[in-house]
């Protein structure tokens, strides 16, 4: 049994002394490296974290004290010793533990985190609602130097040390966040680890003072006021206390022992206080230590030689590396297209962009608000800005978009790579809300490829409408098919029938729509016939199609890789509606309202039927309980407003009463029939019952404007 093994909490922590906290920390090292080499995940922070997380819970009373750590992809450790343990080998499985703190999972997990930046504020506000309630205890809140660049935690700093509240902030800097640290703030960091000489000094300094009698008190004095001048002149660690924190560090993170002593130590200190630790991502493994960048979050490898173990999945292009790709195309053929990303270049495939065309490639930290406003401020001036943001992350920029963006209908292009479902990380990083969250917005485009072929073509066109642009893509690889050799133009607004059928249609979006063919010939062997249109956009609908296929009475089945609420098949219900058509039946599959937990991709989507045995399950029981309508009951939808004395008239006048009471009995008219065997619409059927009736007749009918609208209206649109 390993030390390890008797670890259910951190009650069992405690129990340990030095020694063996330094053996525990080899152990969780190796079982973290054991577990993730064979089913991937976050990596190199959490080999980083270990030290500093036994002496944060080695010293601290949690869970009464409440440590918030920022992000969360780095608590591995932590969920090791807080009773996760015996199911650590699920983690970001489906129906496993999350690599993300979850307040659901345990008592530990103080607040949910995925999205950089929240630990402060969130700390901070623990930390006020303790003192409101007059209880006592610690609050700590741990973040990464990547993380402190977005301006949320700069704002909880603010606050922070304005309130003057106990609270301890655990700067964890190792120079990353998924990649390497960019912007003023890692600048200013690294200038602190760089000022250690000067603190050096400063102690030697002292301790010559403190030698010299009599003289020694008032050199102190004068030497206090020179040191405030001339640390503002050499350490740019000064920040923090300016805005009201105790500064201490930096520190080395791994040193355990030393790590203890200072938690004890500074604890109880009552007021804002940051220490700043110095760690190494990977620290322990040579390869990760190597690679920082790739083992932020890695697939599965081989632990001797640190190599990714081959795929057996599809060897098609991911949907990345196609933009990326595409994107430098058409940047080398216009010198106004720039590219921003938000601390992640390698995540967007934007760093191969970056060696290609460095002076047009922008990273700005973690920092998303900001790099849509600097976006809309290039448009301004003329330039072609595309943001490759992940969808999940957008969220963050939601005001920016509107208020910076699409307000002066500034055409910046939005690359939402993660799209859909994105796998194992869970509610936090799945890209389930764009389409709702952007085509609310006027002025704004909104597209989704259906495979990677298309979206090559989709990159081309949203530097060309003129308006915002969003295009939403799916994380993982495309489907294998033939790239075209040029890249084209697409209509705005216009989509494109797969296949025709007469039972239903499918209108599908994104990835969701070669599924959708799949689904559509399971079908057919079963004598089911429906057609499949692969809508291309969100936003504008193509009105012709929605004509076409959405007929009253038809049944229309819409499928997507995201929000039912405001989603795509809602924007089709809404057209449908604008454009006055009646009585279609609806069937709507995509993610219902309630958050998609942790899993592989093609699990989640199986569990949401959005795969082509689900879509096919789903289209089979909605046409199983939407019969199409009998004769008679067209007969009567269309004759619903007309009294029964004008049928008497109009047979007083001769208005070829035989055809006047075929229509009153439609079942028995073979025309009829005929029209019913090969599927008619009701446009079709209404004009047979009508073509013998003077058109002044009509339109002296009570409920004429019904009687015109299925007659006129429909004989225009109504094809099969």
């Amino acid at each position: 049994m390993t030390l390890l093994d008797t670890i259910n909490s951190p009650k069992d922590l405690r129990k340990l002394d030095r020694r063996q906290l330094h053996e525990l920390a080899g152990e969780i090292r190796y079982r973290i490296i054991d577990v993730v080499s064979r089913i991937g995940g976050h990596f190199g922070g959490n080999l980083g974290i270990v030290e500093l997380t036994l002496a944060l819970h080695y010293v601290f009373n949690t869970p009464r004290d409440q440590i918030v750590f920022d992000t969360g992809h780095q608590s591995y450790p932590h969920k090791l010793i807080t009773g996760r343990r015996d199911t650590f080998e699920t983690i970001r499985m489906h129906g496993g533990i999350s690599g993300f703190c979850k307040r659901e999972e345990s008592e530990y997990d103080v607040f949910n985190a995925g999205h950089a930046s929240t630990s402060i504020s969130a700390a901070l506000g623990i930390a006020v609602a303790r003192d409101i309630k007059a209880e006592n205890y610690r609050v700590v809140a741990v973040i990464g130097d990547g993380a402190l660049s977005g301006g949320l935690a700069l704002e909880g700093l603010n606050q922070a040390g304005h309130l003057k509240r106990k609270l301890m902030i655990i700067l964890n800097d190792n120079d990353m966040s998924i990649s390497t640290n960019v912007g003023a703030m890692s600048g200013y960091l690294n200038g602190i680890i760089k000022g250690q000489a000067y603190n050096q000094a400063k102690d030697l300094a002292r301790g010559i003072m403190d030698r010299i009698p009599v003289v020694g008190g008032k050199l102190h004095g004068l030497a206090s006021d020179m040191e405030q001048l001339f640390k503002h002149m050499i350490v740019p660690g000064t920040l923090f206390e300016e805005l009201g924190f105790k500064y201490l560090g930096p520190y080395d993170g791994h040193d355990l022992d030393f790590l203890i002593d200072l938690f004890e130590k500074n604890k109880d200190y009552n007021g804002p206080l940051l220490v700043h630790v110095i760690t190494k991502k990977g620290k322990g493994y040579v390869p990760a230590e190597n690679k920082p960048i790739w083992s932020h979050g890695v697939t599965p490898f081989d632990i001797e030689s640190g190599e990714v173990v081959k795929s057996t999945k599809s060897s098609a292009p991911s949907y990345t590396a196609v933009f990326a790709e595409t994107l430098i195309e058409l940047a080398k053929r216009d010198p106004k297209i720039v590219a921003i990303t938000a601390a992640m270049p390698e995540g967007t495939g934007l760093d191969k962009f970056g060696k290609a065309l460095p002076e047009r490639t922008f990273d700005v930290g973690i920092a998303e608000e900001h790099a849509v406003t600097f976006c809309g401020g290039m448009a301004t001036q003329g330039m072609k800005p595309i943001a490759a943001i992940y969808s999940t992350f957008l969220q963050r920029a939601f005001d920016q978009v509107f208020h910076d963006v699409a307000i002066m209908d500034l055409p910046v292009v939005f690359a939402l790579d993660r799209g859909g479902i994105a796998g194992a990380d869970g509610p936090t990083h799945h890209g389930i809300y764009d389409m709702a969250y952007l085509r609310i917005f006027p002025n704004m485009v909104c597209m989704a490829p259906k495979d990677e072929n298309e979206l090559r073509h989709m990159l081309k066109t949203s530097f060309e409408t003129g308006h915002p642009t969003s295009i939403r893509y799916p994380r993982g690889n495309g489907f294998g098919v033939t790239m075209d050799a040029e890249l084209q133009s697409l209509p705005v607004g216009k989509g494109e029938v797969m296949r025709e059928g007469e039972a239903g249609v499918i209108f599908a979006i994104g990835n969701e729509v070669w599924p959708s063919m799949q689904a559509a010939e399971i079908l057919a062997k079963e004598g089911i016939e429906v057609a499949v249109v692969n809508a291309r956009f969100i936003k504008p609908l193509d009105d012709e199609l929605i004509t076409k296929y959405c007929r009253p009475f038809a049944r229309v089945i819409t499928v997507e890789e995201g929000s039912l609420a405001g989603g795509f098949g809602s924007a089709i219900m809404e057209r449908v509606q604008h454009l006055g058509i009646r009585n279609v039946d609806f069937h709507r599959i995509g993610i219902p309202d309630e958050y998609v937990h942790h899993g592989a991709q093609d699990v989640l989507r199986a569990q949401y039927d959005l795969d082509a045995n689900g879509i096919a399950k789903r289209v089979r029981e909605f046409l199983r309980t939407t019969t199409p309508m009998s004769l008679g009951e067209m007969a009567e939808e269309i004759w619903k407003d007309v009294p029964e004395e004008v049928f008497r008239r109009m047979h007083e006048k001769g208005h070829d009463s035989d055809h006047i009471d075929k229509v009153k009995k439609p079942d028995e008219d073979p025309d009829l029939a005929a029209l019913n065997a090969r599927g008619a619409t009701l446009g079709e059927v209404a004009e047979h019952l009508f073509k013998d009736v003077p058109e002044e007749d009509l339109a002296r009918l009570p409920g004429s404007d019904h009687v015109d609208e299925v007659v006129y209206g429909l004989r225009r649109t109504a094809t099969k």
